[in-house]
């Protein structure tokens, strides 16, 4: 299993200072990559960064890491600049991106801005996906951002927890899903519950006749130092990814830096 460090770019957190330097504090720690959120703020009521502008921040300031989007909410961000910006990132950091994409949870960053959030945004993010798949690869009649380091392109994760979520996640090259409870605190789901998941994703992929094709399943998790058997457990469920969520609701920024630094929990 690999651990990542899962930043809420929201309240203290939206200086993008601060994530750069969670983010070098992450890789010293040995922490083998760093995943963020697409959002506007709008359920806490507070400022967001961008997670392109703080992924290519922290690709400049790191070495190792892995970038991961946790995830861009495509019905509300045109696919050319997603494919672009992809693009972009991937090439500067030299192979270190994955794109995380989805649907979008927070009514409020849809209807605050005038969008309508209703059920079209699913389409609309199958779509999209396409389309930003064939133009990460290089196709398609216009060419759109720099060539990925990736080949043939950076991987597309789709997270989600409901049953066509998992079904869609099969179709790409990973699923992330939250195993949290609503303030990230504590562990909701258990390895019993995502090794059906695994389960279900796997049968999904094995009818589509992609199952040999290389998948990760990411989660969003918690866990202190000392939780290395139970995280192990998660391992054996099928996790490849841990993603550590260190919101602003788990603590301030001090708080989020103490719980890096005592690294990730390997067993």
């Amino acid at each position: 299993m690999k651990f990542a460090v899962d930043l809420a770019p929201m309240g203290e957190l939206a200086d993008p200072r601060e994530l750069v330097r969670l983010a070098i504090a992450a890789e010293r720690a040995g922490w083998d990559g760093l995943s963020t959120w697409d959002v506007l703020g709008t359920v806490m009521d507070a400022p967001a960064a961008d997670p392109f502008v703080v992924l290519t921040a922290i690709a400049c300031a790191t070495e190792r890491l892995r970038l991961i989007t946790s995830v861009i909410v495509l019905p509300r961000r045109r696919p050319q600049l997603v494919a672009q910006a992809a693009a972009t990132l991937d090439a500067l950091s030299g192979g270190r991106f994955v794109l995380g994409i989805g649907a979008g949870g927070d009514p409020g960053d849809f209807t605050g801005f005038g969008e309508p959030f209703d059920g079209d945004r699913i389409a609309r993010l199958d779509a999209d996906a396409e389309l930003i798949d064939r133009w990460l690869r290089g196709e398609g009649e216009h060419p759109v951002g720099p060539r990925p380091a990736q080949t043939p392109r950076p991987p597309i994760w789709v997270g989600g927890g409901k049953p066509g979520a998992l079904r869609r996640a099969a179709r790409w090259d990973g699923w992330i899903g939250v195993a949290t409870t609503e303030d990230y605190g504590a562990m909701q789901l258990t390895p019993e519950d995502i090794a059906e998941r695994v389960t279900a994703i796997g049968a999904e992929r094995s009818r589509l006749g992609r199952d040999h094709a290389p998948f990760d399943v990411a989660l969003f998790a918690h866990s202190e130092p000392g939780d290395e058997a139970v995280v192990a457990s998660y391992g054996r469920a099928g996790v490849d990814w841990w993603l550590e969520s260190l919101s602003p609701a788990r603590g301030a920024v001090d708080a989020l830096l103490a719980r890096i630094e005592a690294g990730p929990p390997r067993g």
